[in-house]
């Protein structure tokens, strides 16, 4: 290479250079003027754009997996008024499709844009996707024709529709106590109201999130996704739940209650295994809620609803007697058929005297007497340490929106007499719902434990599904004094051969007749009426709670309540596939005694 040729690529590369470092220091000045900086921070906005995702709301599902609550695809139905050329077409089809005003929808498309008005109007919401394959028809009809001379064809350019998430309960009312139900405030979201959805609402709504959304389509895939809120699996067995309304809904029928709860309850876990309430609200047509349950009715009555329960809280009072030494089941007591207490007389419900009896004859005859006289040799500190110890100075802590709970009266407070150490003893002057009364009387079938009811079995988070643990929440008697009393109420319930006894099964229960308090004192032509059982007596796999409010053809427990119970067990143990007592006890022998063998 000649000296003049090198020269040149020397010149090249000096220029190169210089123009490098020029353009170099330029971009490094724009970089640093206040223009150039905003249009760097706002760069993103010209590429895409970033919206607030709401995540699916979680679903909720029974014991074996079946929906109760889901999510289903609905439509919002809007105007582009800039892109509408015949409003009289598309005010057609809304009238005729949608079921809107065509005068009304006719009045906005046929706004112009700006000066005040919007660009965008909804015109309806929760459209469904039935009615929404209809426009897409019609849209697409319109398109495939062609124009002949001058003639316009139609179109309902303008017309849009957006799908969003609406929720949905498949089974209607099934359940619908136990729901709640949902209540859109607009489509992204709403509030979730009574039982499951309002306990549960912010982990079923799960968590929004701000996501950039590129316009250009090559970088859509990078669109992060939202996970859906926690799905709930629940203890509710939807079978056992749809007896459980039916069972209710026959017996308000035929015994002309007012209305009614019954209660299926694991007292081994505190699983709720049915739980039905009248009267009861589809969750889909959750704007009827004002009309169904007009003030002061509760949304939940087994869980919202106190009451004076009346003899089935003898179980209580029997349970705290026995376990503190008080009595055994032989001892005996003379029942002259009155007690007096604090300047007032009690009486039993035939007015009557018994003589001499034990303690399980105390509970067969339901003697309002030896009650009193049970709580006070207890004393008022025992009697109501026990009470305490039972759950009824507190709510239950169930995992359902809405649950109350009536204060205890206890000695010292302003409106606690003398006499109501009497009358608690058999359940009067002492109100409770019966989600207390189911987990007090569980501790009895569940060896002295006494566990926090709830109705989520477990949780499905991100596509992993965490159990719940069961939670023990006192011991409030041992576990000798609950055999004892089980063996008692199996007594009891055979000798006076109850309504409530189911051929073939060994059952522990108590009857109950609550005199309802007046204005001018206790009516005793209504009452509430109740029956809380649980079986195999000594294996219990469930405890049933029915309560019927003011029924009309008895006044009586016995009469009312205890078949209710009946007939709801007979089926019952049908469906959780437990066997009759011979065919158990007989398959426990042959176990035992194989392992003996081996």
């Amino acid at each position: 290479m000649n000296e003049s040729m090198k020269n040149r690529y020397l010149m090249i590369c000096v220029i190169g250079t210089v123009v490098a470092s020029v353009i170099a220091f330029q971009m490094i000045r724009i970089q640093h003027i206040d223009g150039a900086q905003q249009i760097l921070a706002f760069s993103e906005d010209y590429q895409g754009v970033t919206r607030m995702i709401y995540p699916d709301r979680g679903n909720i599902y029974d014991s074996q997996g079946r929906l109760l609550a889901g999510n289903e695809t609905s439509y919002e139905i809007g105007l582009d008024l800039n892109s509408i050329t015949q409003p009289e077409t598309i005010a057609g089809i809304a009238a005729s499709i949608l079921e809107l005003d065509y005068a009304k929808v006719l009045g906005y498309a046929t706004m112009t844009p700006g000066d005040g008005n919007p660009v965008y109007v909804v015109l309806d919401d929760f459209v469904s996707k039935d009615k929404i394959e209809q426009l897409v028809t019609i849209k697409e009809d319109y398109s495939k024709r062609t124009a002949r001379g001058n003639e316009v064809l139609p179109n309902i350019d303008g017309l849009l529709w957006t799908p969003h998430s609406q929720r949905t309960y498949p089974e209607g009312t099934l359940a619908s106590n136990i729901l709640g139900f949902y209540s859109y405030l607009d489509r992204t979201g709403g509030i979730g109201y009574f039982g499951l959805e309002e306990a549960y609402d912010s982990q079923l709504a799960g968590t929004p999130r701000e996501v950039y959304i590129a316009f250009d389509p090559q970088r859509l895939s990078t669109v992060e996704e939202v996970p859906p809120g926690v799905s709930l699996v629940l203890t509710i067995d939807r079978e056992i739940q749809s007896l459980t309304e039916k069972t209710l809904d026959e017996a308000i029928d035929w015994s002309g209650a007012e209305g009614g709860t019954i209660l299926v309850y694991n007292p081994e876990d505190g699983g709720v295994i049915a739980m039905a309430t009248t009267p009861r609200l589809d969750p889909n047509d959750y704007w009827d809620y004002a009309e169904l349950f007009p003030n002061p009715l509760p949304y939940n009555t087994a869980i919202s609803q106190t009451y004076e329960p009346g003899s089935v809280f003898k179980v209580i009072t029997m349970a705290s007697a026995l376990d503190s030494g008080e009595v055994d089941r032989d001892t005996r007591f003379n029942d002259p058929g009155y007690f007096n207490i604090g300047g007032a007389t009690i009486y039993n419900w035939n007015m009557g005297g018994w003589g001499d009896v034990d303690m399980t004859e105390c509970l067969q005859y339901s003697l309002n007497v030896c009650m009193s006289w049970l709580a006070t040799e207890m004393g008022p500190d025992t009697f109501y340490t026990y009470l305490k110890n039972f759950g009824f100075d507190r709510k239950t802590g169930i995992d359902l929106g809405g649950e109350n709970h009536w204060p205890l009266k206890l000695p010292g407070d302003s409106f606690w007499y003398e006499v109501d150490l009497a009358t608690n003893s058999f359940g009067q002057g002492i109100s409770v719902t019966p989600i207390q009364m189911a987990m007090a009387i569980g501790a009895v079938a569940n060896d002295g434990r006494m566990m926090a009811p709830h109705l989520v079995k477990s949780m499905i988070i991100d596509g992993e599904q965490y159990n719940v643990d069961p939670v023990v929440v006192g011991t409030p008697i041992k576990a000798e004094t609950a055999h004892i009393l089980t063996d008692m109420l199996v007594d009891s319930l055979e000798n006076e051969a109850s309504n409530a006894l189911v051929n073939g099964y060994s059952l522990a229960g108590k009857t109950g007749t609550g005199e309802i308090a007046t204005e001018f004192g206790y009516s005793s032509s209504e009452t509430n009426a109740s029956f809380a059982g649980w079986g195999p007596a000594e294996d219990p796999k469930f405890l049933v709670y029915v309560w019927l409010e003011k029924p009309s053809i008895s006044i009586w427990g016995s009469e009312v309540a205890a078949p209710v119970f009946s007939d709801l067990v007979s089926k019952l143990v049908v469906l959780m596939d437990i066997p009759p007592d011979n065919v158990r006890l007989s398959n426990d022998i042959n176990s035992v005694g194989q392992k003996g063998q081996d």
